[in-house]
């Protein structure tokens, strides 16, 4: 029979197991781990908010977006149907996170815009995450900080590229 000392020790959450870099199963680990927290602090805005945790996936979509989003990709983006981007939409257009925009030139395209007003709730809210990523930042050097920032590219890169087994 095998005694405590017998058996591994489970890795501290902090550190992957194995002393590996290049274990899959602490990345795996530790990407659930940081979704995790990240989806505690979506849901608590939304809650805050009165959205739904969906809506708050669109307003960062919005936000990061490198062009003006429009609801097409933004329904590509959430792999929603149009008609519950529209309701996600109604509902952060009347709470006041967005504004649709018509397109001058062509009035059929619609540019959603983050509204400024918006800003500061959602600054407040998620300051905490803005000061957890400073201070975990603060550990590491620029060249380390380069390499995390090219594994976070990779990876949202692959995943983006992928879609689930009999999904959108």
């Amino acid at each position: 029979m095998a005694t405590a000392d017998d058996r591994e020790q489970p890795a501290r959450p902090s550190e992957p197991s194995g002393g590996a870099a290049s274990d899959l199963h602490s990345f795996a680990v530790q990407l659930r781990r940081l979704h995790g927290e990240i989806n505690r602090l979506m849901q608590g805005f939304a809650g805050e908010q009165g959205l739904h945790t969906t809506d708050v996936h669109a307003l960062a979509a919005i936000l990061d977006a490198e062009e003006p989003m429009t609801p097409g990709r933004l329904r590509e983006h959430l792999g929603l149907t149009s008609g519950a981007v529209t309701a996600c939409l109604d509902r952060l257009e009347r709470a006041g996170h967005i504004r649709r925009v018509r397109e001058s030139a062509d009035r059929r395209v619609v540019h959603l815009h983050y509204a400024a007003d918006a800003r500061p709730a959602a600054r407040i809210h998620f300051r905490p995450l803005a000061e957890a990523a400073q201070a975990a930042t603060d550990r590491f050097d620029e060249d380390e900080l380069a390499v995390v920032l090219r594994f976070l590219t990779a990876m949202n890169e692959e995943l983006g590229g992928r879609r689930p087994r009999g999904g959108r």
